[in-house]
């Protein structure tokens, strides 16, 4: 099959990153969110991605283009009506993906490949509701995608082997490096070992073991490592850290003290990270990128 057409479920930090990194490779990209004034933050997001691309691989013109492949739609069946691919990347919730595939399956073409970019839940999960779980597996992105260019390929039980094959080639074809994934695992590759390394800093942190900054200090200094975990998780962005949490929370009441902290400390005032200009850090200008950040 050759895929033209890709749509973007979710315009968030990382479904508007896809989009970008999409778009500039050539393909036509559909971008759908739940509603109007969401979508104007969508193209404000990709308006600031064109800058960063342009600058990234030194070809304005190249990012102008890709602008120009957007179409932008809170329709569902509006975005999907021409997809060869749709890529979810809505947020890590477990009944929002279950009714946001159960609706999906209603409008989408035939042919449409499904795949989700969830950070931590596995296919399986959500391969009844697509109504086309041979059709539908994970394709995982990691943040600030044009540089950090993994794509995770990860089906479930079901999934046809040449679907997989499908989605690997169109990986390569936007630039990315495709990482197999041969069995289903709870956070991939990546987020296996990055989610619990923020877990343990989010647990000192809300402990009162030590505060963010001398957590990240002590992390980067000993490892040789440019950011802490709470420089990442700004970049990864504070809500989607907190929904994690809040669904670890469920089984594991030890992590009742983060949910709240994020909630009250951050999400309630609006400190989302690095995209808000604020979280455990302000931006454009982070302390841990100071230069007397790493001293006595």
């Amino acid at each position: 099959m050759h895929f033209k057409n890709i749509t973007v479920a979710g315009s968030g930090v990382l479904g508007s990153q896809i989009a970008f990194q999409t778009a500039f490779h050539g393909y036509n990209v559909s971008v759908y969110d739940i509603n109007e004034e969401v979508l104007i933050k969508a193209k404000e997001r990709l308006t600031s991605l064109k800058d960063v691309y342009a600058t990234f691989f030194e070809d304005s013109q190249k990012a102008e283009e890709a602008m120009a492949r957007f179409t932008f739609s809170s329709s569902l069946a509006e975005a999907v009506q021409n997809a060869d691919l749709i890529i979810e990347a809505i947020p890590e919730i477990v009944d929002i993906k279950k009714n946001f595939y159960t609706e999906l399956a209603k409008v989408a073409p035939a042919n449409t490949i499904f795949a989700s970019n969830s950070s931590t839940m596995v296919p399986s999960q959500f391969a009844e509701y697509t109504g086309r779980p041979a059709k539908f597996l994970a394709l995982h992105f990691a943040n600030e995608i044009w540089k950090n260019n993994t794509a995770e390929v990860m089906g479930h039980a079901g999934t046809d082997e040449n679907i997989a094959l499908q989605v690997i080639e169109f990986a390569k074809s936007i630039g990315m490096i495709p990482l197999h994934v041969k069995k289903e695992q709870p956070g991939y590759i990546l987020n296996s070992l990055l989610v619990p390394f923020l877990s343990a800093g989010q647990t000192l942190w809300a402990t009162g073991v030590a505060d963010p900054e001398t957590i990240d200090k002590t992390w980067m200094i000993a490892t040789g490592a440019p950011m802490g975990p709470f420089a990442i998780l700004d970049v990864v962005g504070i809500q989607t850290a907190y929904n994690i949490v809040q669904a670890e929370a469920q089984v594991d009441p030890s992590k009742q003290p983060i949910v709240e902290k994020l909630k009250t400390e951050f999400l309630d005032q609006g400190k989302t990270g690095q995209g808000s200009g604020e979280g455990f850090y302000k931006y454009p200008n982070p302390r841990y990128l100071d230069a007397d950040f790493l001293k006595a």
